[in-house]
C-alpha cells in the first residue's frame, strides 16, 4: 500500500491566495507485517504497541469501542471519518476491570481530532487517549486500509507515535512480523475481574442517568471474561440481581452461589485458548440444568462445550449495522457485533438448533439445546454502541429462569 501522505503541493501563481501548502509533518507510522508502512500524524500516547489490525463500521459510540475489552491485543480503524469530535465523558467506558492493563492497543482515524462539540464532553479525545496510554495515527486513508483489510485479512502490524518523527522502521517491522497474532493466544485472564463484585447500576436514563437498583428477583451469576458494563446493565433492569466473578472460577462455586441462572460474558482472543479452562467449568454448568445465556466469546466456548468448533475468521465481524436473522422469530435485527473467531456452523452437533445467522457471511450468530434452557449469541445485544432490537434476548433469559422457578 502506498503512504497515506498526500503528495506535496508546489506553489500555485494562479491562486496566490490560498498560500503555500505544506504536507503534515509524519508523526506516526502504521508498519505491517508484510513490511507495509502508512505514515500519518501521531495522537493520544507516544510509543509503540503490536497488535491485530481490524476495522469498525460503526458511525458512534467510539468511546464505548475503545474501552470494550474483547478489542484487547488489537489496533482499531475506524471506517467513519469524524473520531473524536463529540469528546469523551466517564459515563461511557465498558470496561468492567478498570484495574486491567490490557485493551485496545492503538486506534487509527481519517480526520484530525477537532475540539469536542457535545454537552456531555468532559475530556478532548487526545488527552483521554493518552490517559488510556492508546496510541493513535490519523490523516491517512483508512478507506485504503479497509479494502486491504477485506482482501487479505486482519494483519499484524505496530502502531507507533513520536513527536519527533523518528522511527526505527526495521524494528518495527520485525516486532509486527514476529508478534504470533490472536491464534491461540488467551486474553480474558488479562481483562477480567480478580475477584467477585456486586453490580447494581441499571440503563442509563436520559434524564436520571444511571440509576441503582434495589435488588432483583433472578439471581444471576455472571462470569467475566472480558465483560462489558452495559450488558451487565442489561441484565439488572432486566430484574436480575447480578453478581460478577472472575473467568477461572469453579462451576462448583458458581453452583454453590445457587444462582437462578448463569451468564458467559463476551471477551478477547481464541476462544479455544481460554477455553482449556473455561470450557470444563461450562460444561459442569450446562449439565447443572441451570438456564445459561452467552455472548460473544462465551457463545464460541458454549459452542466448543456442546461439542462444537471454533474458526479463525478471515476479516472478523466489527461494527453496529450488521443483519442477523432470528430462526426463533423469524425476524432480521440489525445488530452491534466484535469477534474475529466464530463456532463452525458445520460442526455443530446433534442436539443443538442454529438460532441465528449473520445475513453478511453467512456465519453461524446463535445457538440453542433443545431439551435445555441453554442459548447464546454471538452478537452484541446490550448494543453500546449500536441498534438495541436484540434486547428481547435478556428478557428471553430471564423467561427462563421465571419457568425453572416454577
Amino acid at each position: 500500500m502506498p503512504s497515506a501522505r498526500k503528495p506535496a503541493k508546489a506553489k500555485s501563481q494562479a491562486r496566490p491566495q490560498f498560500g503555500d501548502w505544506e504536507e503534515p509533518r509524519v508523526t506516526a507510522v502504521l508498519v505491517l507485517a508484510d513490511g507495509t508502512v502508512i505514515e500519518g500524524e501521531g495522537v493520544g500516547a507516544e510509543g509503540a504497541a503490536v497488535g491485530e489490525v481490524c476495522f469498525n463500521t460503526a458511525m458512534t459510540g467510539y468511546q464505548e469501542v475503545l474501552t470494550d475489552p474483547s478489542y484487547a491485543g488489537q489496533i482499531v480503524t475506524f471506517t467513519f471519518p469524524h473520531i473524536g469530535n463529540v469528546g469523551t465523558n466517564d459515563e461511557d467506558i465498558e470496561t468492567t476491570n478498570l484495574a486491567a492493563s490490557a485493551g485496545v492497543v492503538g486506534c487509527i482515524v481519517k480526520e484530525p481530532i477537532t475540539e469536542p462539540a457535545n454537552y456531555r464532553s468532559a475530556r478532548h479525545f487526545d488527552k483521554w487517549l493518552k490517559a488510556r496510554n492508546i496510541i493513535g495515527l490519523s490523516g491517512i486513508d483508512t478507506r485504503a486500509l479497509t479494502a486491504r483489510i477485506r482482501e487479505k485479512g486482519m494483519p499484524n502490524g505496530v502502531i507507533a507515535h513520536s513527536a519527533r518523527g523518528k522511527f526505527d522502521i526495521k524494528k518495527l517491522h520485525r516486532m509486527a512480523a514476529e508478534w504470533p497474532g490472536l491464534l491461540g493466544l488467551d486474553l480474558a485472564k488479562d481483562v477480567s475481574l480478580t475477584q467477585r463484585m456486586h453490580w447494581d447500576e441499571k440503563l442509563w436514563d436520559w434524564k436520571t442517568g444511571y440509576e441503582r437498583s434495589e435488588g432483583g428477583a433472578y439471581k444471576v451469576v455472571a462470569v467475566d471474561y472480558g465483560l462489558k458494563r452495559n450488558i451487565l446493565r442489561c441484565l439488572t433492569s432486566a430484574g436480575c440481581d447480578v453478581t460478577v466473578v472472575p473467568a477461572t472460577t469453579r462451576a462448583e462455586d458458581i453452583l454453590a452461589m445457587n444462582p437462578d441462572g448463569v451468564f458467559l460474558s463476551n471477551g478477547p482472543g481464541d476462544p479455544a485458548a481460554t477455553g482449556e479452562y473455561a470450557v470444563p467449568e461450562i460444561r459442569k454448568l450446562v449439565e447443572s440444568g441451570k438456564p445459561l445465556f452467552g455472548i460473544c466469546l462465551g457463545h464460541q466456548m458454549l459452542g466448543i462445550a456442546l461439542g462444537a468448533k471454533t474458526v479463525k475468521m478471515h476479516q472478523g465481524h466489527h461494527g453496529a449495522n450488521h443483519p442477523v436473522k432470528d430462526f426463533t422469530t423469524d425476524k432480521v435485527e440489525i445488530v452491534s457485533m466484535n469477534h474475529g473467531f466464530a463456532v463452525d456452523r458445520q460442526s455443530l452437533p446433534d442436539g443443538v438448533v442454529e438460532t441465528h445467522v449473520s445475513l453478511f457471511d453467512g456465519s453461524n450468530a446463535g445457538i440453542a439445546l433443545k431439551d435445555r434452557p441453554v442459548f447464546s449469541v454471538q452478537h452484541h445485544p446490550e448494543a453500546s454502541p449500536g441498534p438495541q432490537d436484540s434486547h428481547y434476548l435478556f428478557k428471553r433469559f430471564v423467561d427462563y429462569m421465571e419457568k425453572a422457578k416454577r
